[in-house]
């Protein structure tokens, strides 16, 4: 399913309500979702508008996970030696996420320490996580938000793969928007070569179940 060349965030909010819907409709009690999409797509935005406006539509409460908790770390000199194709397989750790998808599917809970983004030694080979670690229970929707969110390893635990696929301009200018010029740069000559692969071979546009497209 492909939604219409001018989609806007409104539309693309329905149609992944819709489809949600439509597969609680078929019998789930809980329905998992991997949202994906490349750096600077609106995940977390179409995420988080989701998750607040799930009960007013009749979707029931939605238990929110953020990719970016499972970030793998590792030094810029570490990332630097990989080959796009190393930082696509390794960059989130997806046997954390599977382990937390696999809890929430038989037992109904999960928890996981997160990704230290604030941490000063971050930027190191040593994973810095926080000390407190989430906590979440599964509610009648389980979304999994971020890059790589639907990788492959995944697949089985999800019933619904979505791709927010957003043009280049408008997601770089988000980028920069937000991270400053001197990050962005240092984020594309790194990253944007693995988003290249994963999209453009591993999980292309038809691999998905539901591509919300913004043109």
């Amino acid at each position: 399913m492909v939604s219409p060349d001018h989609d806007p965030s409104d539309r693309s909010l329905a149609m992944l309500a819709a489809a949600v819907h439509g597969l609680a409709a078929g019998g789930r009690d809980c329905v998992f979702v991997g949202l994906d999409g490349r750096s600077g797509a609106g995940k977390s935005t179409l995420a988080r508008a989701f998750a607040a406006g799930g009960e007013d539509g009749g979707l029931g409460r939605v238990s929110l996970i953020d990719g970016d908790d499972f970030y793998a770390g590792g030094s810029a000199a570490t990332w630097d030696r990989r080959s796009p194709v190393e930082r696509a397989e390794q960059v989130i750790d997806w046997r954390r996420q599977r382990a937390v998808l696999g809890r929430l599917r038989e037992g109904g809970t999960a928890e996981w320490r997160a990704f230290d983004w604030a941490a000063d030694d971050w930027d190191s080979d040593i994973v810095p996580l926080v000390d407190a670690p989430t906590r979440i229970q599964r509610r009648s929707v389980v979304l999994l938000e971020g890059a790589y969110s639907c990788r492959p390893e995944l697949h089985d635990l999800l019933d619904l793969r979505v791709l927010l696929d957003v043009p280049d301009e408008l997601r770089r200018a988000r980028l920069l928007s937000r991270d400053g010029a001197a990050y962005q740069a240092d984020w594309d000559s790194r990253w944007s070569g693995a988003e290249d692969h994963y999209f453009g071979t591993i999980m292309t546009p038809d691999r998905f179940d539901l591509v919300l497209r913004w043109h």
